[in-house]
């Protein structure tokens, strides 16, 4: 005879194997990096490629590695680091105006609350929440595009937008999943649950997912 999972169970079955799968650590070098540097590293990220962004991570760090050296670097100079970046003339001015606000107004410490960090141009709630995970190590929720899709993919929540997928994450992942949610998911995403072309043959919670059909365990 078969059960049908409670949500919160399924939610912590299916991120214990993924935990399992795929490790809690990042494996972005940006996300390892200070809470500065994530900051930077998460701008740099928007509507980029992570082995790009690492790219121009690492050059830009490399060379100016905090915000007082940004925040009197040349804007044509940091261009130039970040190109492997999109979009990387509006985000170097975006970075040399976050480096002097955060000098200026913080004494060079980069904030550790997302409604301060969502002053700073360029930061939206995904980029604050990226900075309290990965930098800072307090509980937040990253949700982008790619972990608001999976997410309802798999059937743990049914939103129409990550403001949507956050609030309602916050009900159904067990709260030691919290801090690695977005890693797993993007893992997840990268490796196995991709937007075209998912390898759901291979998937190890596919007995978990709604869109293979197999929310029934025996």
């Amino acid at each position: 005879m078969s059960k049908v999972l409670k949500i919160d169970d399924r939610a912590e079955k299916l991120l214990g194997i993924l935990a399992e799968t795929y490790g809690t650590k990042p494996w972005n070098w940006h996300t390892r990096q200070t809470p500065f540097q994530v900051l930077i590293g998460t701008v740099l990220s928007q509507r980029t490629r992570d082995e790009k962004t690492d790219e121009a991570a690492k050059a830009l760090f490399s060379r100016y590695p905090s915000p007082e050296k940004l925040a009197s670097a040349p804007e044509e100079e940091i261009a130039n680091l970040i190109r492997p970046a999109n979009y990387y003339n509006t985000k170097a001015l975006r970075i040399k105006e976050i480096s002097k606000i955060i000098l200026e107004e913080y004494s060079g410490s980069t904030p550790d609350t997302i409604s301060e960090l969502m002053r700073l141009p360029g930061v939206g709630r995904k980029t604050a929440a990226c900075v309290m995970v990965y930098g800072y190590r307090k509980q937040a929720l990253p949700v982008d595009t790619h972990v608001h899709r999976i997410s309802n993919r798999i059937g743990l929540i049914a939103t129409r937008t990550p403001e949507e997928s956050e609030e309602e994450l916050w009900r159904v992942i067990p709260e030691r999943y919290i801090m690695v949610y977005n890693e797993l998911m993007v893992k997840h995403g990268q490796s196995i649950c991709r937007p075209i072309g998912p390898k759901c043959s291979s998937c190890p919670i596919d007995k978990f997912c709604d869109s293979g059909a197999k929310m029934n365990i025996s």
